[in-house]
């Protein structure tokens, strides 16, 4: 639950300027960073996240480590320069594109783990398990291949990157979604993990998948999933858009996180999440840039509010008793689920010192200046990161910048020319 005095001590003036705490931004597919602003045209009268799948498809087949490390550290500059200091990394393009191993069969991962090390962001990363193609069990098609994994050979990735870990990586694990593995290899795979490995997964995002869920396993994706495993605050439950009032409560009991991501969420046009109900139920959410069609926690942040603004036509939706403050109540509750969520504790070291010299900060107060930051423009107002002792944006830029945006700028175009 979002804890307004998990601020104190957090958003502070300095001699450096206004300094706030970083984000984690608690889901990403690195990959889908090269291909935003390419899925804007309708192919189908009914576009939906399942056209749009096929896009992903087609640009995923032509990932290699090479191009993913490129686009990969591209995007983590990108996040560091907003203001994200951390980053679960949801990946499931394992494999060659006919679905062959690598040589070695971490490649892709470690391409991933490479590019957080050389940008400073500390990282998340959750290997994804890929098994069917549907509820009903079905093989992967063509285009998933490279995505899919057995039981054993997903255990034996995992094994392979534990070792990596240190202050700024920790390896956990994802299920894709109830759709994509059985149950039994689900148990299985909990039973094999670390107790305290973070477990992240796609649930209730479309209402396509929660019709088919009801239809073959007479129970919606929440609602089972509640029932048949141990849901609890090691977990975070990647949308959760489509619930009902009692599988709401259910998961704020549980204590899991809900990893929000409205601006894909409205690209795709997933849905609403029901946050008011949420936050009154004591839930714990926080947010991610998943498809990265916007790289900013101010966009991600102001528009989770904005959304419930628009639905129900009221103003200053997420706030709560003692906190009456929207956007102090949002950073306290992207704060307060952090840990749970990416198994990083806090670093004293990190923070996010903003631009005290620009105009929609003047005059501010520790009272009103997340409220600034959050809902008063959108000029860039991040001036300094420091991840691990080690200041990776000055003046707005991440360090590396330039040398950063030409790589991915060359690979891009070959991506986009193969």
């Amino acid at each position: 639950m979002s804890n307004p005095d998990s601020l104190a001590g957090q958003v502070v003036a300095t001699d450096a300027g206004w300094r706030v705490p970083g984000i984690a931004n608690l889901h990403s597919h690195a990959f889908q960073r090269a291909m935003a602003g390419l899925a804007e045209h309708q192919t189908n009268p009914e576009d939906s996240f399942w056209t749009w799948r096929e896009i992903m498809y087609r640009f995923a087949a032509r990932m290699t480590p090479e191009s993913t490390y490129a686009v990969a550290t591209q995007l983590y500059a990108e996040m560091l320069e907003a203001g994200y200091t951390r980053v679960c990394e949801f990946h499931y393009v394992h494999h060659q594109p006919d679905g062959a191993p690598y040589a070695d069969p971490a490649a892709m991962s470690k391409a991933l783990i490479v590019a957080a090390r050389d940008t400073g962001i500390r990282m998340t990363l959750l290997p994804v398990l890929y098994m069917t193609g549907g509820f009903d069990g079905r093989e992967l098609s063509a285009r998933q291949r490279r995505f899919g994994h057995d039981v054993e050979g997903f255990l034996h990735l995992l094994d392979t990157l534990r070792p990596l870990q240190d202050e700024g990586l920790r390896v956990g694990c994802a299920f894709h979604s109830l759709r994509a593995v059985p149950e039994a290899a689900m148990r299985e795979v909990l039973a094999a993990l670390p107790t305290d490995a973070p477990v992240h997964i796609h649930i209730a995002e479309q209402v396509g998948e929660v019709q088919d869920c009801l239809a073959l396993r007479n129970a919606r994706p929440v609602e089972w999933l509640l029932r048949e495993f141990p849901v609890d605050r090691r977990w975070t439950l990647v949308h959760a858009t489509h619930l009902t009032p009692g599988e709401t409560r259910g998961v704020a009991g549980s204590g899991a996180t809900v990893a929000i991501c409205p601006t894909t969420e409205a690209n795709l046009g997933d849905g609403l999440f029901p946050l008011r109900d949420f936050l009154q139920a004591g839930g714990r959410w926080g947010i991610g840039s998943d498809s990265h069609v916007s790289v900013s926690p101010v966009e991600e942040l102001r528009w989770l509010e904005y959304g419930q603004r628009l639905a129900t036509r009221h103003r200053n939706i997420a706030v709560l008793p003692g906190s009456p403050s929207v956007g102090r109540t949002l950073l306290a509750g992207v704060l307060d689920s952090e840990s749970d969520a990416t198994g990083l504790p806090r670093d004293a070291q990190e923070g996010v010192w903003l631009d005290d010299d620009a105009p929609a900060l003047a005059g501010a107060s520790t009272e009103d200046l997340v409220d600034r930051w959050l809902f008063a423009g959108n000029r860039p107002l991040v001036r300094t990161v420091r991840v691990g002792g080690r200041d990776v944006v000055t003046g707005g830029r991440h360090v590396d910048r330039d040398a950063i945006a030409q790589r991915y700028g060359a690979t891009v175009r070959q991506l986009l020319a193969d």
